[in-house]
């Protein structure tokens, strides 16, 4: 069963606002990069905000239909959260849905105060509490999340012990279980527990999907594959900012990544200008930027260096280089 917020993320519709990356918590499965761990700092996706409007901007670009609030902990920083989603409840409207991560059982008040601004919440109860799990705190805020008309679920890595989580089903609207992932900053405690990826290509840790299958029967329960966070999520995300961003000139893949060209030459052709006007580019000094067929038509005509580029919108990471 998806939530609201996981028919979005299906989407890439969802802005992914990192509102901070203290946390109390030290879980040891934790993938959290060295950049982001611990340090008080925001994201608007992989933009850093340093204003409220950095959000709106980021938003604008990918056309967001929805925000999901993680961390670190966010209720560490409650003011800020709250901030945050007024201002997009108060541009988008309340039909923007917004999620939010906790490892912090709210309590009535925080969840009063959250109430109008976040429509749905997921818990995240450490392993140790599973056991106990209709009996702890997160069982009571759960009861008073549903009260209070919050979309009220759970979502943890896959971890020996999610069947003591079906006891607490009742009390949810959905439970999600993500494939437990490898990462820089737990790889050593991945591998004192013996844990290995599934290959040398994907972040999933080998074996662990075992552990979900008898949960993942439920109809409330849904498994959220690392793949599909790298291949579908990610992608569908960055085509909806490349559709937004793209200049004429640029190619949009089907993974959401753009291609051009780029003539490195203080002097061109008097014959290749109009193609280029044609075709459409943007001069940076001695450095023309335009379509990546049009350099390859012409290769052998054209002085200078020229490379085909591969890289995520907006400015964004460049994936590869590649020389003609």
């Amino acid at each position: 069963m998806l939530s609201s917020g996981c028919v979005l993320c299906h989407e890439g519709a969802k802005l992914v606002l990192f509102v901070t990356g203290r946390c109390r918590r030290t879980c040891w499965y934790c993938p959290l990069s060295r950049e982001r761990k611990g340090k008080d700092a925001a994201y608007a996706n992989d933009r850093r905000i340093e204003s409220p409007e950095d959000i709106l901007a980021e938003a604008e670009i990918m056309s967001a239909l929805g925000t999901g609030v993680t961390g670190g902990e966010p209720l560490l920083v409650l003011d800020r959260v709250i901030e945050y989603c007024r201002l997009l409840k108060q541009t988008y409207g309340p039909e923007h849905q917004i999620h939010m991560y906790t490892g912090i059982a709210p309590d009535e008040e925080t969840l009063r105060r959250l109430s109008g601004l976040v429509d749905e919440i997921r818990l995240h109860p450490p392993q140790e509490d599973w056991p106990t799990i209709t009996e702890s705190e997160w069982a009571a805020s759960a009861r008073k999340a549903r009260e209070l008309g919050f979309e009220i679920g759970i979502e943890v890595p896959a971890l020996p012990g999610l069947e003591h989580l079906e006891a607490i089903l009742p009390l949810l609207d959905f439970l999600n279980i993500n494939e437990l992932e490898w990462g820089d900053t737990c790889a050593a405690a991945m591998r004192e527990r013996g844990y290995e990826t599934e290959d040398g290509l994907h972040n999933a840790v080998s074996g662990c999907r075992s552990w979900s299958e008898t949960l993942a029967k439920n109809l409330k329960v849904h498994w959220c594959s690392s793949s599909f966070k790298d291949s579908v999520q990610l992608r569908e995300r960055l085509k909806r900012i490349a559709g937004n961003t793209a200049r004429p000139f640029d190619e949009i893949t089907d993974d959401g990544t753009i291609v051009y060209g780029v003539l490195e030459s203080a002097q061109l052709p008097g014959d290749f200008l109009p193609l280029l006007e044609e075709e459409g580019y943007e001069r940076l000094g001695d450095r023309i930027e335009t379509a990546w067929w049009l350099l390859v038509e012409h290769a052998a005509d054209l002085p200078g260096k020229k490379e085909i580029v591969e890289r995520y919108p907006n400015g964004g990471m460049i994936v590869e280089v590649t020389p003609v």
